[in-house]
């Protein structure tokens, strides 16, 4: 059910820019493409209550940080939830990481430069760990690496092109990504990876601790950044997102900075 609902979300999203574009060609009424935003928007409300009927509520799973080093927290669920709006895709519970290395801060956002090289953000190639034990049931990092969208005018651009991004579907908002099944019904995710880096494929078995791709900014990503979070399935279309904190750490609110100094190895 959930995943028909999110399938004709998006159709209408699409079914609105065919009318869109057809109304330059064809004369005809715009009412068809009022309509169909108010069937997504309609849809979108309908999805968010049944995605809030899941296993989020319970108690957090433990987990250990998928990151080493000095990082802080954005769209964290330690400030709101749903950290990112939504619930969809398993994103109730999802958390944001950028690197913030003392010796090497990251570029601010403005109006100027437009956007920068990926180079110039210390998260970008940083090693990302397996949070726990585990098989991975997916891993995709095949597509390119964007110019950020850190300024204000990169930002709006951002906006709309996250529209086309979620008609196509959530491998293009999840960019590169890799996806552990934990056992117990409980799946970690980890978003917008750097192409290329991936070090296991589906099947593998990873440890605690093992390192397993590098941070990028694939997808619909404003900077390099660690997106992660925990959910009940691993097709993100139907995936409820699960509470989880870090050992050691708890789940870092926004703008707060931690450090972690050594993975966990089993």
């Amino acid at each position: 059910m959930l995943k028909a609902l999110m399938i004709l979300h998006r159709r209408c999203w699409l079914a609105f820019l065919a009318i869109l574009v057809a109304g330059f060609f064809v004369d005809f009424t715009s009412l068809w493409g009022w309509l169909a935003i108010a069937l997504a928007i309609a849809l979108r409300v309908v999805l968010g209550r049944m995605l809030a009927k899941g296993p989020d509520a319970g108690s957090p799973v433990e987990v250990d940080p998928p990151v080493l080093g000095r990082w802080s927290a954005l769209n964290s669920p330690a400030s709101k939830v749903p950290s990112h709006g939504v619930r969809a895709y398993g994103q109730a519970y999802a958390i944001d990481l950028v690197a913030e290395p003392v010796d090497r801060p990251r570029p601010g956002f403005g109006w100027w430069p437009l956007t920068r090289r990926n180079r110039d953000f210390p998260a970008f190639g940083a090693p990302l760990l397996a949070v726990a034990d585990g098989t991975v049931v997916r891993a995709v990092d095949r597509n390119r690496d964007h110019l950020s969208r850190n300024s204000y005018p990169a930002l709006l651009y951002l906006v709309f092109e996250g529209l086309f991004r979620e008609i196509v579907g959530p491998g293009q908002i999840l960019g590169n990504h890799l996806i552990l099944d934990l056992g117990d019904g409980r799946y970690a995710a980890y978003a917008h990876l750097r192409r290329g880096s991936l070090l296991v494929r589906a099947g593998d078995r990873v440890r605690t601790g093992q390192p397993v791709a590098e941070c990028g900014n694939s997808g619909n990503s404003s900077e390099p950044h660690v997106h992660f979070q925990l959910m009940d399935n691993p097709d993100p279309d139907v995936a409820r997102g699960i509470r989880f904190t870090w050992r050691g750490i708890g789940v870092p609110a926004n703008g707060e900075v931690f450090s972690v100094e050594s993975a966990t190895t089993r």
